[in-house]
């Protein structure tokens, strides 16, 4: 039952913490930092800058997603918006419901790949367009922090309940031809979190013989984090792959936004040469088509597009920014090291199923494992993964980086986003974290050597 506006509690703002508005989201601690108060504060915010009259709410499995979400759902109520909730959703499926609904914006109550005790929120405007920092989560953060918000609406929002799992499925399936698809031994681990919902009916159109890891949705995270970035949560997917000889492993994220992959081996796939066989994938297709990659890749995107006739363009990283240039130059796809993945037909929004479907596609189109894929980049391309430092303020970045200009001043040199150096057999980014003194390299180079070499120089001059 609604509780009247007038009997509604009216949380203090000054307990606000800043901290929680990130770059691309809110995120942080259960209940210190995110909790319901908050959650409806953020509601009333994220209603007020928009200003539409629908919007879109779902939440993943984590133990304090349900009241988090209901308190969301009910600030924005408070003023006047009225609400579909989706229910539990993985972050590219509300990205779904958002553009398919038409609705005026939408937010997922998730802290992605965090670790249990985290919460937060990643909003939408209308189309599935991101807010950030610079648009839409700094003004929510300021309205609520200066007690800006403005009064409860006369009317009260409406809420409706809306399924929209079934048409997901088939919006994922149309990017393959599942006829396609070769009998491949596949390992998948949804780790606890939201591919457990939405990867059994993907597969189960599939002729793979799939073996299923931690698909019980489980906000405790029972057998390891939903973070397939870190080496220990894929341990249990590296042991089975390599035990059965699979032909491939497929993680996902906690919200599912993302996946990763493992070749027949057990070795992780860079983001980068995921990237470039997804550009591949696309460009067979549809030839001469744009792709858009994030500065730090490896050149194997860039030499990929040239060789199918395609056009690259490089882009500074974040999901903004690439989805923003995704929509100027009509790009069919884009592609981000750190697993996001990015398409035209999906509403240029990131999606976590898409990319595993057009592998296992490309693989069956070439008859090759994921590793033979993956050969001719192994033999030409070294790369060092991301590398961060600590340093000990915020004002020794701008000084680091300007350092590292000037020692490779002869090179080809670019400033869009940190600093970017580029020889004929080697190349590299550094660039600053968004909230702390942390500087992040990506380095590649023509030989192993090389790359051993030149990373180590640039990691001691910003070590100096």
């Amino acid at each position: 039952m609604d509780t009247p506006n007038s009997q509604l509690p009216t949380p203090k703002s000054p307990q606000l913490n800043r901290e929680i508005f990130k770059a691309y989201d809110v995120r942080g601690l259960y209940p210190g930092e995110i909790n319901e108060e908050v959650a409806r504060l953020i509601g009333r915010g994220f209603a007020a800058y928009l200003q539409t009259s629908r919007i879109g709410v779902s939440r993943d499995m984590r133990v304090s997603s349900p009241t988090v979400a209901a308190a969301f759902i009910d600030g924005a109520r408070e003023q006047g918006t009225d609400v579909v909730d989706y229910g539990m959703l993985g972050t590219d499926m509300l990205y779904f419901a958002v553009a398919r609904d038409d609705l005026g914006g939408g937010a997922q109550i998730t802290a992605s790949h965090n670790p249990g005790e985290y919460n937060g929120i990643k909003m939408v405007r209308a189309g599935a367009l991101p807010l950030s920092g610079d648009a839409g989560i700094g003004d929510i953060r300021d309205m609520i922090a200066k007690d800006r918000l403005p009064p409860a609406a006369p009317r009260r929002g409406t809420l409706t309940a809306r399924n929209i799992v079934a048409a997901y499925v088939e919006k994922v399936m149309s990017f393959i031809d599942p006829s396609t698809i070769t009998p491949f031994s596949v390992v998948l681990d949804a780790g606890s979190g939201m591919a457990g919902l939405v990867a059994p009916a993907l597969f189960d159109r599939l002729p793979c013989r799939v073996t299923k890891l931690c698909f019980a949705i489980d906000g405790t995270f029972p057998t390891h984090e939903a973070n397939p970035l870190i080496e220990e949560n894929r341990r249990d997917i590296t042991a089975e792959v390599i035990r059965q000889g699979a032909d491939i492993g497929i993680a996902w994220d906690g919200d599912a936004d993302r996946c990763f992959f493992i070749d027949g081996t057990g070795e992780f796939i860079s983001g980068d040469f995921v990237t470039a066989l997804l550009a591949e994938a696309f460009l067979l297709k549809a030839p001469r088509s744009t792709i858009v990659y994030d500065l730090r890749a490896s050149h194997a995107v860039r030499d990929v597009a040239a060789k199918y006739g395609g056009r690259a363009l490089k882009n500074r990283v974040g999901h903004a920014f690439i989805k923003r240039r995704m929509r100027e130059e009509d790009a069919i796809f884009g592609g981000e090291v750190t697993g996001h993945y990015y398409f035209r037909d999906f509403y240029y929004a990131d999606n976590g199923f898409i990319p595993a479907l057009l592998i296992l596609e490309l693989m069956s189109r070439k008859n090759q494992s994921l590793r033979e894929l993956l050969q001719p980049f192994r033999e030409r391309y070294f790369i060092s993964g991301e590398i961060n430092t600590k340093l000990l303020s915020m004002d020794d970045v701008p000084r680091t980086l300007d350092r590292i200009e000037a020692k490779y001043r002869d090179a080809a040199i670019e400033r869009s986003d940190g600093v970017s150096i580029e020889y004929p057999d080697w190349h590299f980014n550094v660039r600053p974290s968004n909230t702390e003194p942390l500087l992040r390299l990506n380095l590649e180079a023509a030989s192993p050597a090389l790359m051993v070499e030149k990373r180590d120089e640039v990691l001691a001059l910003i070590r100096t």
